[in-house]
């Protein structure tokens, strides 16, 4: 049975009994990491801090590779992420990205930049800046290094330029961008091309600034959170919660 050592964030946590837990977590060499910390709820307990989700520290876990959880035998807390706790806003986005890694990864997949990503934006929230614009950066980030990030540059249909336009169209089952068919047509998701234009800096890597159009961010967020549903085969469990606190008047149009 391998013992391993490694960093980790706390993506979700259960009461498993009336003395111990288990946590769902990212792990930077190791993947998703499911969790079982007997004796976690002990006034007693060996592992520093408690387990709270949202929160990142360094693990030490025996792997049993017939057992779906793996066994915690030391937790070291070394961050809290405190805007969560503070901001109902925060709170929503922490644990939507939270999901949103759960669902495009495998357990025991490792992911570093993924991780790094999460760890990023989890401090970010404490930033002035709109849940939305950190919560679009993770999205992107992770759809990239998952494999799932969608076409934007072609026409994801017939693989050919897609000509300049004021609005173009998102055809989930092509994964990417179209031409516009105007509105009523099933299937697609119509898309401004100031959200293209976000989408596409993100894609470049280009360093975040704030869009020209205020919405641009939320619009993209809003978009790409459809896509991650789709891709995964479910909204993440906070979807709805955290789409909430986004300005309305920001959601994508559909055709």
């Amino acid at each position: 049975m391998p013992t391993i050592k490694d960093e980790a964030v706390i993506l979700r946590h259960w009461e498993f009994s009336e003395t111990s837990q288990t946590a769902w977590t990212l792990t930077r060499e190791h993947g998703l990491l499911r969790l079982l910390a007997k004796g976690s709820r002990r006034p007693n307990s060996p592992f520093s801090g408690g387990l709270d989700a949202l929160t990142r520290g360094q693990i030490v876990a025996i792997i049993k590779p017939a057992a779906e959880l793996a066994t915690l035998t030391e937790w070291d807390l070394q961050e809290v992420f405190w805007a969560p706790r503070r901001s109902l806003a925060a709170h929503y986005a922490g644990l939507y990205m939270a999901d949103v890694v759960s669902q495009l990864i495998t357990d025991h997949d490792p992911h570093p930049r993924i991780y790094e990503a999460l760890v990023l934006a989890l401090r970010a929230l404490d930033d002035p800046a709109p849940v939305a614009a950190t919560a679009l950066q993770l999205q992107w980030a992770a759809l990239a290094e998952a494999g799932y990030a969608p076409s934007l540059d072609r026409d994801a249909r017939s693989g050919g330029p897609l000509a300049p336009a004021r609005t173009y169209a998102f055809d989930p089952s092509a994964g990417g961008l179209t031409e516009d068919p105007g509105s009523g047509q099933p299937g697609v998701w119509r898309v401004r091309a100031e959200t293209v234009l976000r989408l596409r800096q993100l894609a470049l890597g280009s360093p975040p600034q704030p869009p020209q159009d205020p919405a641009a961010d939320e619009r993209a967020c809003r978009m790409l959170a459809a896509w991650i549903a789709a891709v995964a085969g479910a909204e993440p469990r906070s979807q709805a919660a955290f789409l909430g606190v986004i300005p309305p008047s920001s959601t994508p149009k559909k055709g």
